[in-house]
């Protein structure tokens, strides 16, 4: 198993570019997504909607869709991200739980991976915030390639990535299951 969790491209955390990371990790290929081209993104988002934001000395730093400085990067941009590169992104319905996710098809199949977005307390938790986290198959073994971690981590089976998936929800997180569109 070391050889191939070596081969897993993996990056780790820096500031609050959790989704440059987790959307790096999902493709396996480093900048396949950078800073620059998330915040492109982010900008076209506020272009493209009817309804303007009122300016303020700190609209420079608190974007729309993201902050200036740190990243953190909301849904729209991880959604347009995602349909640049030809997928589609379904917001996996919470009631249903982690049962009626289809994890065993095979990998070239209609489900990429899935990102999920986390509350996370830092900090000693005098600070919430969210954290964009990615799962994904490879080579017939699902992991866990949060870029807090480490290294990426190896599921067991498909009813462990259930089970996480469903801790997750309990916890407030949100499943977003990204599809290869087909032709």
């Amino acid at each position: 198993m070391a050889s191939i969790n070596s081969q897993i491209y993996h990056e780790r955390q820096k500031l609050q570019f959790c989704l440059i990371h987790s959307l790096n990790n999902l493709f396996q290929k480093k900048e396949t997504f950078t800073r620059a081209s998330l915040n492109e993104i982010s900008e076209n988002l506020v272009l493209d909607e009817t309804e303007k934001q009122t300016w303020t000395p700190l609209s420079v730093l608190f974007k729309p869709h993201h902050n200036a400085l740190t990243g953190n990067y909301d849904i729209n941009v991880l959604i347009a991200a995602l349909e640049g590169k030809g997928k589609s992104v379904i917001w996996h319905d919470r009631r249903n739980g982690a049962s009626s996710i289809d994890l065993d098809g095979p990998e070239e199949d209609a489900l990429m991976g899935i990102v999920l977005n986390i509350p996370v307390k830092r900090f000693g938790g005098i600070w919430s915030s969210r954290h964009w986290v990615t799962l994904r198959k490879i080579g017939g073994i699902w992991y866990n390639l949060d870029s807090d971690l480490v290294s990426p981590k190896a599921f067991e089976d498909t009813l462990e990535v259930r089970e996480f998936l469903d801790s997750m929800i309990g916890l407030g997180g949100e499943v977003l299951l990204v599809m290869n569109n087909k032709q």
